[in-house]
């Protein structure tokens, strides 16, 4: 097998315009490029060392291996999956970058430190980020490479890594330089000043979701809508570049599931659904990010498992129920041109149903099916010129049924599965001709597995039928594409087919039907596919590189990216060892490594050194626990595993601070346990709260890790805290003050201060502390630590908290007046005169999550809420890192209906304006360093 070997040139096809980067050049531009990232990176106040140099923390080497990645990268987009990146997915991704920068002022530095050029902007900025997550879609989705590597009889192979697949990938072509007159995008003015008060969503999909609804556009799949108590978020997929673009929730309609919606050319026109049923809607513009709300003079009464067809000028809705008892056959023409309705006939309508289907025939729209006390196989078509309907014959008509498909095929409607009047599932369907008014069955031979709550598209030859679920509660991940004019089927290939699902939402682009979300044998997913029945293969819809879902993981800012690492996922056994770099610069996501990263684990603790994260501790969902870690270097890319020697005892639920050359790691429990609260640890059904069985031993000792000797001291347990878990550490005023938690009594109101320099513990003051609780936060302002939220042991939530003064030994309660609702599993940063408290879980049982918040002015005594405005959606156990500007928060247990791998960037400049950052001289084009002869 040939080595991937280095490119010396990424040459340009043809004469005109052309233009050549040597690979010297590109890795001076790489430098460039991370001068400016380590300009803005965290060097931690309480270090006692002067920040160094770039060259000091990045060698040569590393800037070249760099560069050599990426260009290794496209060269095997091109040469195994014959997507070489093209001149106009550079210009979109440039585009992307520009109009979706969450620190405009920092992109523009990136652009500067490239000579404003976009040529090199395209080749040494939006490459990268463009084959970083191209490549991860197809090489993770496309098992054909593993059945070339390990031969295509062999189901049992483990993936290998990519990043160790492309040390050893065959390659066949060199990549070309595409010729193209890139043009400079223009970012967003600003000048590094956020708006306070205000919300934007992190790069990568929306949260996963349910019978939400779905519409192609010609270039996105535009989602929205959905969940089991409905949002009113959405997301729109661009398939050019593998990317997400949050939809905005400004006058958006209110939250909801079982709505419809449709397409007219400019506009999403969603309407009705929700629980109960309502008859509002908006129409959404992907040109202006905008809504606009339908009227509600003359529409429909409130309805929800109804249908929406789009004639050209004008969306029918018809039928449906009002979610308790009563179905209609009403329904109504809504114009958008003059936002007006007028309603369908009813004479000769159909009987009155739900969860039947409705496609559009040309000049007619026809139903057929749905249930209302019975099922039906009754149907009509409706005439909207002459607003008249008309029967479809029951002769040779399909079993009545509902939870099926319906397409149009260009001359025929074709029905397909569902649930008869049985209740029983079915794999028989039938084509409806109007001409003739006359069904034909479909044939049964090599026909899916009898399923309901699946979906259907029409690719202008097939009908493609894809996923749903079976009465034995298997989520299906089969399909079938049936040809009519052969009135034959062919299956769908399940080779890196996403996971099995039902109530999820699939399009037809014109050249790949797209899958999306809905329920898997995991839970509720914001995963998806892309099917190619030409070539009868699947990618994944991508997640804009985001890490994938998880709950308790840590993140860390590092001044110009946030690290996110390890923690539970859906699937079992749940323990991640992964985690990804979001530069808000770019608004882009890069995985980490995993090559020697810690092994999976949730319930562990992280700081930021000013060079490297260092992890350690935490479990594993059978219990286990560790006492080992890794230093993640993001400039390399590397991990370097913690020494154990002396280190202390395994645990999770443990603390950490970083003290300036120190982390110091104290308390927790030796076993992942479900504690006194009921809160669960891994995805699933919440249950009531339930004593722990047996007494798990909390833990009062901890250690401090020097990371440059790779050593551990143990800290004293003379004078210590009583041993305990889920408390809060803060390092103020040269201490680390740990309070709050729970042993196996209770939960505490007590703790202690530790000095590291004498290695003594003094107890911390109980007058006037906060109750005794866990599960909550505590942040420090310098002089103080405030801790706020939790639970006590009854499982009642708390929206107090307290100042504590190390100097004074001292509690200062802080006000309830307009503080947050009493919560516990929520995040609370420090931006450097307010405290700000963010998302939460308001209930144990049965789970209700926030996503409100507030900020605290500790000199005023002072809260003020947070904006819901475009918040992201309600969770807990996330994570939140402060950036300078602004709160990102990520992850966690989304609604308390699924695990979610979504945030949002919270503006909080309220306070003094940060100093600007100083803008780069643009530098001549640098002279290449000579490169190292290679054997």
């Amino acid at each position: 097998m040939l080595t991937l070997p280095l490119l010396a040139v990424l040459r340009s096809e043809g004469t005109a315009n052309q233009r050549t980067l040597s690979f010297e050049e590109r890795v001076s531009y790489q430098r460039a490029i991370e001068e400016v990232y380590w300009r803005h990176r965290i060097w931690p106040k309480e270090r006692p060392d002067p920040k160094p140099s770039l060259d000091a923390v990045m060698s040569q080497a590393q800037l070249e291996k760099k560069v050599a990645d990426y260009l290794r990268k496209s060269q095997a987009l091109e040469d195994y999956w014959q997507r070489p990146i093209t001149a106009e997915q550079l210009q979109a991704e440039m585009d992307r970058m520009a109009k979706q920068s969450k620190q405009p002022e920092v992109l523009r530095e990136l652009f500067e430190a490239l000579d404003n050029d976009p040529f090199l902007i395209a080749e040494c900025l939006a490459r990268p980020a463009l084959a970083e997550r191209l490549l991860t879609n197809w090489y993770t989705y496309n098992q054909r490479l593993y059945e070339k590597k390990l031969g295509k009889n062999n189901v049992s192979w483990l993936k290998e890594p990519l990043d160790s697949w492309l040390t050893t990938a065959e390659v066949l072509n060199t990549i070309a330089a595409p010729v193209y007159n890139y043009r400079l995008p223009q970012t967003s003015e600003g000048g590094g000043r956020c708006i306070d008060d205000t919300w934007t969503a992190t790069s990568g999909p929306p949260d996963g979701r349910h019978n939400h609804t779905a519409v192609w556009t010609g270039t996105e799949m535009i989602i929205w809508g959905g969940g089991a108590y409905g949002v009113s978020t959405g997301g729109r997929y661009s398939p050019i570049t593998d990317t997400w673009t949050s939809t905005s929730i400004t006058n958006a309609p209110s939250a909801r599931y079982d709505h419809t919606a449709v397409w007219t050319g400019t506009e999403m026109i969603v309407w009705g659904g929700g629980y109960p049923g309502t008859n509002t809607g908006g129409r959404y513009n992907p040109d202006t990010d905008s809504w606009t709300a339908t009227t509600t003079t003359n529409a429909p009464t409130a309805r929800m498992n109804h249908t929406a067809v789009w004639t050209g000028t004008e969306m029918i809705v018809w039928g449906g129920w009002d979610g308790f008892n009563i179905s209609v056959d009403t329904g109504g023409r809504y114009n958008p041109n003059t936002d007006s309705w007028t309603a369908t006939s009813t004479s000769n309508a159909p009987t009155e149903r739900h969860n039947h289907t409705a496609v559009w025939a040309g000049s007619e729209m026809i139903v057929w099916g749905g249930y209302n006390t019975t099922h039906f196989n009754t149907g009509a078509r409706y005439n909207p010129v002459t607003n008249s309907w008309v029967a479809t014959s029951t002769s040779n008509v399909p079993d009545a049924r509902d939870w099926h498909t319906a397409v149009w095929a260009g001359s025929e409607m074709i029905v397909w599965g569902g649930d008869d009047s049985t209740f029983t599932l079915v794999n028989t369907g039938g084509k409806y001709n109007p001409g003739s008014d006359s069904w034909t069955a479909t044939s049964t031979t090599g026909a899916p597995t009898p399923r309901g709550f699946h979906t259907g598209v029409w690719t202008g030859t097939e009908m493609i039928i894809w996923g749903g679920f079976n009465f034995s509660g298997t989520e299906l991940d089969t399909g079938g594409r049936y040809n009519p004019i052969t009135n034959s089927w062919t299956g769908t290939d399940t080779t890196s087919a996403p996971a099995g699902r039902s109530y999820h939402s699939a399009i037809w682009t014109g050249t790949e039907m797209i899958v999306w979300a809905g329920y898997t044998a995991g839970g509720v997913s914001n995963t998806g596919g892309r099917y190619d029945p030409t070539s009868n293969t699947w990618i994944n819809t991508g997640n804009s590189n985001a890490p994938s879902s998880r709950t308790d993981h840590t993140a860390v800012w590092t001044g110009s990216e946030m690290i996110v690492w390890g923690g539970g996922g859906p699937e079992p056994p749940g323990n991640l060892n992964t985690g990804g770099k979001y530069l808000p610069s770019i608004d882009s996501w890069t995985d980490t490594n995993t090559a020697n990263a810690p092994p999976g684990r949730f319930k562990h603790t992280a700081v930021w050194t000013g060079i490297e994260m260092v992890v350690w501790g935490g479990g594993t969902s059978n219990g286990f626990t560790f006492n080992s870690g890794g230093k993640y270097n993001p400039g390399s890319d590397r991990w370097t595993p913690t020494s154990t020697t002396n280190a202390p005892s395994a645990r999770s639920s443990h603390t950490a601070v970083w003290t300036g050359t120190e982390m110091i790691v104290w308390g927790g429990s030796d076993t992942i346990v479900q504690l006194n609260k009921g809160r669960e640890n891994n995805p699933g059904p919440v249950s009531p709260p339930t004593p722990t069985p047996t007494p798990i031993p909390r833990l009062n000792t901890g250690a401090r890790y020097n990371p440059d000797a790779d050593s551990w001291i143990a800290t004293s347990t003379t004078n210590a805290p009583t041993g305990r878990a889920e408390h809060t550490a803060a390092w103020t005023d040269n201490n680390m003050i740990i309070w709050g938690g729970e042993d196996n009594s209770g939960t505490l109101n007590t703790g202690g201060r530790y000095n590291s320099g004498s290695d003594s513990w003094t107890s911390t003051s109980t007058a006037n502390a906060p109750s005794a609780r866990s599960f909550h936060t505590a942040v420090s302002t310098g002089t103080e630590m405030i801790v706020w939220g939790g639970l006590n042991d009854f499982g009642d939530l708390n929206n107090t908290g307290g100042k504590y003064n190390p100097g004074l030994d001292s509690w200062t309660p802080t006000t309830v007046t307009n503080a947050p609702a009493a919560r516990s599993s929520n995040t609370a940063v420090w931006t450097g005169n307010e405290m700000i408290v963010w998302g939460g879980t308001g209930a144990t049982f049965p789970r209700g999550d926030f996503n409100t918040g507030g900020r605290y002015d500790p000199t005023s005594d002072n809260w003020t809420a947070t904006s819901l405005a475009s918040a992201p959606s309600a969770r807990s156990s996330h994570t939140a890192v402060w950036t300078g500007t602004e709160m990102i928060v990520w992850g966690g247990r989304i609604d308390g209906d699924s695990v979610g791998s979504t945030g949002g960037r919270y503006c909080g400049q309220s306070g003094p304006t940060p100093t600007p950052t100083p803008r780069v001289t643009p530098r001549p084009r640098p002279t290449p360093h000579p490169r190292p002869t290679r054997r």
